[in-house]
């Protein structure tokens, strides 16, 4: 066989095949190609852009010849060929003899990784090793090096439905041939040449905006909106600057297994008397802690989970972050702040100081379905009831059956702007739970440059009653704008106990607006008219027991009639929402107006007799169990 007719070019193109080969790389099909084709081939070049008419040789392969042939051509005190004129196609030039001048050809776009992505977080931590180093980096120690430059985990995937994290992306690293992978069973990897360049172009363009961000963490701009930042705004980025990072903190290794203290006893708060004037609300001194004697802390309830196989997560991220949050059963809210005094004493009342901020967390489908069966009402109720001035509702926009949710699309959209205009509340809408630790972080930072500063005055604790809480809030707000008031922790624990807090009314509303149909300003027109659930029961009877001819008394068709119109015949001409029409005063009445049927084996049981007993426990206490109504047992 003839020898090569280029010979300096084939030894390049064969060198850089047996690197391929020891690397094991995707690259050796192509090398070998373009070997063998530059080997065959009987034609000398005068340049190296003259193989790409060869098998195996394209446009980035050309270039590397070319890069190579300039460098030996400066070696050796050549003179670098020229690139060869190439004449036009006749087709391609004017009548008048003249050419068109050639388009320039599309330079095929370079792969970059995308800002803190897994793969840009992979490039800079196999770029931590020397260039010429023999061996590459294992996977564990990859992750370790690549977690604090990704935002996404490597070791769980961002959405529990899904089964990908970050390191998925080193499998489009290596089908880019920027980084190889060797060994076996043990692997290792490494990056390519390519691979180094795009680590060197990261690296450039970091250490350039790096004195930039710099600058912003450093100016006083904080300072400056310290006194405005503690007042919620409808526009994100005023509420808070997430524009740029806050000060590095430092980074104490996650625990894995960390201990969870036990949650703060609810004070017993008693109900006390309802409020008619100012006058009758309490007076008090505040109970004041200074700068410098507490620290504020992120307190997590125990129950926010990623999944059931990973209940932990949340709580590490947040350590990773350089945030130790207080895990304990809250009672409501999913995340507050604290402020927690450096040196409690036993018993002494403030030493937890809730702050006024409070985060209620949903992922989409979650929220879907507290919207179908009302628990997303009863959250916003009590939330407003809470009293914290601050609510943050943060949305995880997790992926969903498209069908499944076109049908509460609308639904949920009427929901979020609900929370928003009527409700005040601040919406913070995150694509995965890494995006809702990165914002809780970044809160955590603000919301102690916020108060560390300022001394925090305190609400006596054995002066809030249920009934005299949020006057008396209103009323500082209203005569002492400048100051802040706080409560304890158990006293906010108290306020805010399912149990503790609901009253009578609260309850009966609640039963009200368990009929589908029934909305708050319904239910409190209900319970404007008929003050007690008993009250409601007894009118029900009244009107099917009136009357008195046949036909017309107990049972007859109209006694039947006037129980079933009850409702709307007293409410039938108000206006708007608070309208009840006869089709929901007939659902009402089915509920409350009926006494059902027992069960096979308990037939002297009825929907009656079980609310007979619950109502009269439920409003004196006193009820006692009449051989009908059944016991129900842990």
């Amino acid at each position: 066989m003839a020898e090569c007719a280029n010979p300096l070019l084939l030894s390049w193109v064969g060198e850089w095949l047996e690197t391929a080969r020891e690397r094991n790389s995707k690259g050796i099909t192509t090398y070998k190609k373009a070997y063998d084709s530059m080997k065959s081939c009987p034609l000398p070049f005068s340049h190296p852009s003259e193989a790409q008419q060869l098998t195996g040789f394209g446009p980035t392969l050309c270039a590397r010849l070319t890069a190579k042939l300039k460098d030996y051509c400066e070696e050796n005190d050549l003179p670098m060929p020229e690139i060869p004129y190439k004449q036009k196609k006749g087709a391609a030039a004017k009548e008048d003899g003249t050419e068109e001048p050639a388009k320039k050809a599309r330079k095929p776009k370079a792969y970059v990784p995308a800002l803190r992505s897994g793969a840009y977080a992979i490039v800079l931590a196999l770029a931590t090793r020397d260039e010429n180093a023999p061996n590459g980096l294992t996977k564990q120690q990859t992750i370790e090096l690549a977690q604090p430059h990704c935002d996404a985990s490597f070791s769980a995937p961002s959405d529990p439905t899904k089964f990908y994290t970050a390191w998925n992306s080193m499998k489009t690293l290596i089908s880019k041939d920027l980084v190889y992978e060797k060994g076996r069973p043990l692997r290792k990897y490494a990056l390519t040449e390519e691979g180094w360049e795009v680590a060197k172009r990261i690296k450039k363009t970091t250490e350039a905006d790096q004195g930039t961000l710099d600058n912003s963490i450093s100016s006083p701009k904080a300072a400056t909106k310290k006194k405005d930042a503690s007042k919620p705004t409808d526009n994100d980025d005023s509420f808070i600057d997430l524009g740029s990072s806050p000060p590095p903190i430092a980074r104490p290794a996650p625990n894995p297994q960390p201990q969870i203290p036990p949650a703060s006893q609810a004070a017993d708060i008693p109900q006390g008397v309802p409020i008619t004037s100012t006058s009758s609300l309490p007076t008090f001194t505040p109970i004041t802690l200074a700068p410098g004697t507490f620290t504020v802390e992120l307190v997590l309830d125990i129950r926010e989970v990623r999944a059931k196989s990973d209940r932990d997560y949340m709580q590490n991220e947040l350590l990773t972050k350089g945030v130790k949050p207080i895990m304990r059963a809250l009672e409501l809210g999913d995340i507050l702040w604290i402020a927690k005094t450096k040196s409690p004493k036993p018993g002494e009342a403030g030493s937890e100081i809730v702050l006024d901020y409070i985060v209620e967390r949903k992922r989409l489908d979650d929220l879907v379905s507290s919207i179908k069966d009302g628990r997303f009402h009863e959250q916003k109720f009590r939330l407003k009831k809470s009293g914290v001035k601050n609510v943050i509702y943060i949305i995880e926009e997790i992926a969903m059956n498209g069908d499944h949710f076109q049908k509460y699309e609308e639904a949920v959209e009427s929901a979020i702007a609900g929370m928003q205009v009527v409700n005040g509340f601040f919406v913070k809408k995150t694509q995965m739970m890494d995006d809702t630790i990165r914002y809780l972080t970044r809160m955590t930072a603000l919301l102690k440059s916020i108060y560390e500063t300022k001394p925090l005055h305190i609400i006596p604790t054995k002066i809030i009653t249920n009934q005299n809480y949020l006057p008396l809030l209103k009323h500082l707000m209203e005569t002492q704008a400048a100051k802040d008031f706080h409560i304890t922790y158990e006293a906010f624990a108290g306020l805010a106990s399912k149990s503790e807090s609901l009253t009578l009314r609260d309850v009966y509303l609640k039963m009200l607006m368990c009929t589908k149909g029934v909305t708050g300003e319904k239910a409190l027109e209900i319970q404007r008219r008929w003050k007690t659930p008993q009250e409601f029961v007894r009118a029900f009877e009244e009107a099917e027991n009136s009357g008195g001819s046949a036909g017309t008394g107990k049972g007859g068709s109209n006694s039947r009639k006037r129980k079933m119109e009850l409702v709307t015949s007293h409410m039938g001409d108000l206006v708007g929402r608070k309208k009840i029409m006869k089709a929901l005063s007939v659902k009402i009445a089915e509920v409350w107006g009926e006494q059902g049927k027992g069960v096979a084996v308990m037939a002297s049981v009825s929907r009656e007799s079980v609310a007979r007993f619950m109502v009269k426990v439920l409003e004196d206490g006193s009820g006692e169990w009449d051989g009908k109504t059944p016991v129900i047992s842990e």
